[in-house]
């Protein structure tokens, strides 16, 4: 059998084991340490704008500690964009909150700002006022900011971005995840830099960062004994993740270089196929990591599911754009508010392999089984 092409493997350069020596050989093997610290500077350093960053386990814990610090309590809802991974809408129900799903639109597959405002509008309606709106970069692509933070700023929400696949994207020159009052970063092996299993949460006050910390650390009081007055997480990064990712930040500007060069060659190969399209900027205005290379399918007698399987007989892995959060069955009844956009991109998208570290003889291999189909 021909050897795997994975979707989006982990692609480790020359600096991250000299970083994870130095914390074995210093004995910073516990959670925390100068690597944690030093992370947490690197991300801040390159997404500029004054933020401030705390390395976590995951982007979902960040997620969970900004849903806290929004006082996002029991029986509250909050929005959050439906055509995204479950990590996004998991930590909602953490706080026993309840999520409202809100549509995509075509141009970036993103939130809908039309549909927030419906959304928005319709649960004030009922007499709740949401109490914060979480919308997602899908595939690195940045979502319509500058809309949806109009939206936002005219019912008093605050936004959370989860910017976890949008490392490395911009808007209108603005990195993303430094838009709302929160940004969630991850950093899982699949993402366009990995730290194994990691994540960070972003914000431009600097008190809301030293408070997730503490948080992140189970709520230690500042005392000679263990005391705690808050219910605390063990959120926080160690120092031997934070050691690759010291390295992996070193080479990030070549990995979004790679994921674009990766693209543009799908989008010249793919041309003359007829009925296949991509996820493109929408303008100038963005600019994509395109972390992962994304196709829509429309065509008499080919679908998404068939390149699918043709790729899987290859052993190639390829994936289906993320199912719709409101029709997951653990979201069974949530409300959700759009035109079908997310459930149609569903259907007939499909993720095709976009590691950095993918050569060219395997995207010749990917190329070749799906021209090789009757087009």
């Amino acid at each position: 059998m021909n050897s795997k092409i994975w979707l989006s493997s982990p692609h480790m350069g020359d600096k991250e084991f000299e970083y994870v020596k130095e914390a074995f050989d210093t004995n910073w093997i516990a959670p925390l340490g100068p690597h944690v610290n030093g992370f947490e500077k690197d991300i801040e350093a390159r997404l500029g704008e004054g933020v401030y960053v705390a390395a976590l386990s995951s982007g979902t814990a960040a997620l969970h500690l900004a849903l806290i610090q929004l006082g996002v309590r029991y029986g509250d809802e909050v929005i959050c964009q439906s055509m995204t991974f479950s990590a996004s809408a998991n930590p909602i129900k953490y706080q026993g909150a309840i999520p409202v799903f809100v549509d995509s639109e075509s141009d970036t597959w993103n939130m809908d700002p039309d549909a927030l405002r419906d959304a928005i509008r319709d649960r004030f309606s009922k007499g709740k006022k949401p109490k914060a709106i979480i919308v997602v970069h899908l595939y690195g692509m940045p979502a319509k900011m500058d809309e949806i933070l109009t939206v936002a700023k005219e019912f008093d929400i605050p936004v959370i971005e989860d910017a976890a696949e949008a490392l490395g994207s911009t808007y209108k020159g603005r990195a993303a995840g430094t838009f709302g009052e929160f940004g969630i970063l991850s950093f899982n092996g699949n993402k366009i830099i990995t730290t194994s299993g990691g994540g960070a949460l972003v914000a431009k006050d600097e008190e809301k960062i030293r408070y997730a910390r503490f948080l992140a650390t189970q709520a230690r009081d500042n005392a000679p004994h263990y005391q705690h007055s808050h219910v605390g997480y063990n959120y926080r990064m160690s120092n031997v993740c934070a050691g690759i990712g010291r390295g992996q930040m070193g080479v990030l500007t070549e990995r979004v270089n790679r994921r674009r060069e990766i693209n543009q060659y799908y989008h010249e190969v793919f041309r003359a196929l007829p009925g296949v399209t991509f996820l493109s900027e929408p303008s100038a205005d963005y600019y994509s990591n395109f972390w992962l290379t994304t196709i829509l399918v429309d065509h008499p007698e080919i679908t998404r599911e068939d390149i699918r399987l043709a790729l899987e007989a290859e052993n190639i892995e390829a994936r289906p754009l993320w199912k719709p959060m409101h029709l997951q069955p653990v979201f069974e009844g949530c409300s959700f508010y759009g035109d079908g956009t997310s459930e149609k991109l569903f259907d007939k998208g499909l993720c095709l392999p976009s590691g950095s570290n993918l050569t060219s003889c395997d995207l010749e291999r990917v190329v070749d089984c799906i021209t090789n189909l009757s087009w």
